[in-house]
């Protein structure tokens, strides 16, 4: 049985979804669920991974996990290492961050599983090609999208990638002890993304580049100003390893990764 947690999010829903349609036995894990969330003869279950009583029942049959925890866990005092040892000796794909192998993040998440799970796999993802939900209420309103670094390309990734990735590792043996980058096949600047956007939608956007110390107020008011900064560094600032592109999506999956207009084609809908 595999054990999906952050079963509602941008990866967590699609790789419930992935692993249901391969037949699979799937808990879908999330602080807010319901049968309603997730395909049926999935098992959901209502928890919050930063409270360790409970944290044995969600794992309970667990051969598998799929790991993801957000900034809420840690502000919450979540231990990693609590919910590995929860889950005995399930195999545990972590969904980790780009800005851990580059230096821009802790390694801590990575060091407990590393630590504590008798066999693991990392995922290390770039930027999403998801934030551009972001933009959405503007260019609803407006037709607009505002952006810093309006110039500056890096390889984001389309999340369902990453659940393809997460699906095939935890289906399959051979990834143990690996850790893979995961990025877009190509840098891309928020311009072109808004030009991907437009053509989605089928109606002109312009683009509108913000002063760091805008984006910065604007980012303030739902991150903590150490994950903004960190943010604003990637994205202005990137490194040559936060824009290559890496070649392990294909390498797992056997073909190319999506682009950022395929994302924005399937996810059009969001923006009209």
């Amino acid at each position: 049985m595999i054990v999906v947690t952050g079963a509602t999010g941008n990866v967590g829903r699609l790789l419930v979804e992935n692993l249901a349609a391969a037949g699979e036995e799937v808990t879908a894990v999330s602080r807010r669920i319901s049968p309603s969330d997730v395909p049926d003869g999935v098992r959901t279950v209502r928890a919050d991974l930063a409270r360790a009583d409970g944290l044995k029942e969600i794992f309970d049959g667990a051969d598998r996990v799929f790991l993801l925890t957000s900034g809420e866990f840690l502000a919450a005092g979540g231990d990693v290492a609590e919910v590995v040892a929860a889950a005995g000796g399930a195999r545990i794909v972590l969904l980790s961050s780009q800005g851990v192998g580059t230096g821009r993040h802790a390694p801590a998440y990575e060091k407990a599983v590393k630590a504590s799970s008798p066999e693991w796999t990392v995922l290390r993802p770039g930027g999403f090609a998801s934030n551009a939900f972001q933009w959405a209420p503007a260019i609803r309103a407006d037709r607009i999208v505002a952006a810093p670094f309006g110039d500056v390309a890096l390889p984001v990734i389309d999340p369902a990638d990453i659940a393809d990735v997460a699906a095939a590792v935890l289906r399959e043996s051979g990834h143990h002890g690996r850790s893979y980058v995961l990025t877009g096949p190509e840098p891309i600047s928020p311009r072109r993304q808004a030009a991907d956007l437009s053509a989605a939608v089928g109606e002109a956007l312009s683009f509108a580049e913000l002063s760091e110390d805008e984006a910065r107020a604007a980012m303030s008011a739902f991150m903590p100003p150490v994950v903004v900064e960190a943010t604003l560094a990637i994205l202005g600032r990137p490194t040559e390893d936060e824009q290559r592109v890496s070649p392990d999506v294909e390498k797992v999956l056997g073909r190319p990764e999506r682009t950022f207009a395929d994302w924005a084609t399937r996810n059009a809908a969001a923006f009209k």
